[in-house]
Order: structure tokens, then sequence, then C-alpha cells
């Protein structure tokens, strides 16, 4: 006897949205967006890569967006504090935070830069 199993993937889809035009968002740039509440970066490294992370600073809430991000290095500073993260994965680099922040997936689809939710 043969017995047909179906795996049934219970997680939430992602959302995709639109941030912008991709020329719009040149290198050494970022994008703050809301979806679902939430305030997210979108950023352009000096390589090119678009990175998306949660505004948030995970040690005070701070919102990370307003601090001074460094392109090259992929990094924006906490403005509160002087934490570090890496936008690539969200991990920060310098205390006082230790624990990391959400990251979203951005890409450019038919020259607009997408943002997955």
């Amino acid at each position: 006897m043969t017995t047909d199993t179906t795996t049934i993937d219970w997680s939430p889809v992602a959302e995709t949205i639109t941030v912008c035009r991709a020329d719009e968002l040149p290198q050494g740039e970022m994008r703050l967006v809301e979806a679902d509440g939430r305030k997210i970066g979108v950023f352009r490294c000096e390589d090119g890569e678009l990175y998306a992370i949660e505004d948030r600073c995970s040690h005070d809430d701070g919102p990370l967006a307003e601090g001074e991000f460094d392109p090259g290095a992929c990094t924006v500073e906490c403005p509160r504090h002087g934490s570090l993260f890496d936008v690539r994965s969200g991990r920060p680099r310098t205390l006082p935070a230790f624990q990391p922040v959400d990251t979203f997936a951005a890409r450019v689809e038919d020259g607009e830069v997408k943002l997955e939710v």
C-alpha cells in the first residue's frame, strides 16, 4: 500500500510593496517606508545592493533611520546611544545594543525597488 503525504506550509505569505523607482534610491541613500504599522529603512550600500531593516534600535527603540548611514561599511548608527547596526544582517556591531533587529528582503524589479514585508 502506498500513501501520499502532502506538507502544507502554514507560514504567512510575505506581501510585496513598492518603495520607489530604482533611480530614486541611488547608492549611499536610504528610504524610510511604513508597512503594516512598522517603519522600515531601505538602504542602498556602496556596492549597489539593497538591504532593509526595522527602524527600531533593539537597545531602546530609537529610530535607526535617523542615524548616520555608512554606505561603504553597510552600517547605520543609532542616533541615541551610538550602536552600529549592520544593515545586511540586522546585527549590532557595537554596544549598548546586543540583539539584532528584523531584516526584510529588498530587490529591484521592473525598475522599481520592492520590499517584502
